[in-house]
């Protein structure tokens, strides 16, 4: 639990350090080039999804799926399309960075102008975001690619050994 703390508060200051959150950025080439226990990456070394040719999904997009409507879709919309008071993720990822992202989610964000107020709370310390933001990120960036549709992945890769590791670890859960 501390160690997850630190992380989350070490994110969030290299997103401040760096400037805040970015817009309009070039996010880089989703396809997946190396895999490391079940998590694809991309060529920036970014968690990245990999959709098989049959529609099989890899775990963490199956999973990020599975979180995004546990959590964000009350706020977000359906499938990250948005709503009348919370942007459209499925949009934000297209221009959006891992490290951008997972700093937002982490410490929130408060955007005020003078139409209206929106607020992203922080989840940096709610587990059931916290140990799941690689999840999200993958998930919400195979939606902005339009590599998963709206429905559930019928289809996924088993969870690997170490996600299950990582994922008892940081929810404090004892094998």
């Amino acid at each position: 639990m501390l160690l997850r703390k630190i992380w989350f508060v070490t994110a969030a200051i290299f997103v401040v350090a760096i400037g805040g959150v970015a817009s309009a950025e070039d996010v880089g080439d989703p396809t997946a080039v190396k895999s490391e226990d079940g998590k694809y990456l991309d060529k920036d070394g970014n968690p990245t999804f990999k959709v098989a040719s049959d529609g099989t999904v890899d775990w963490y997009t199956y999973s990020g799926y599975r979180r995004y409507h546990s959590e964000c879709h009350v706020c977000h919309g359906p499938d990250g399309m948005g709503s009348t008071y919370a942007p459209a993720l499925k949009d934000s990822l297209k221009t959006m960075s891992y490290a951008d992202f997972m700093g937002v989610v982490a410490s929130g964000r408060k955007n005020v102008s003078t139409s209206q107020e929106n607020v992203m709370p922080a989840f940096g310390d709610n587990p059931n975001v916290a140990c799941y933001m690689d999840d999200l990120y993958v998930y919400l960036r195979a939606r902005a690619n339009d590599a998963v549709g709206r429905v559930r992945p019928a289809k996924h890769e088993d969870k690997s050994d170490a996600y299950g590791k990582a994922e008892d670890a940081c929810m404090g859960t004892k094998n």
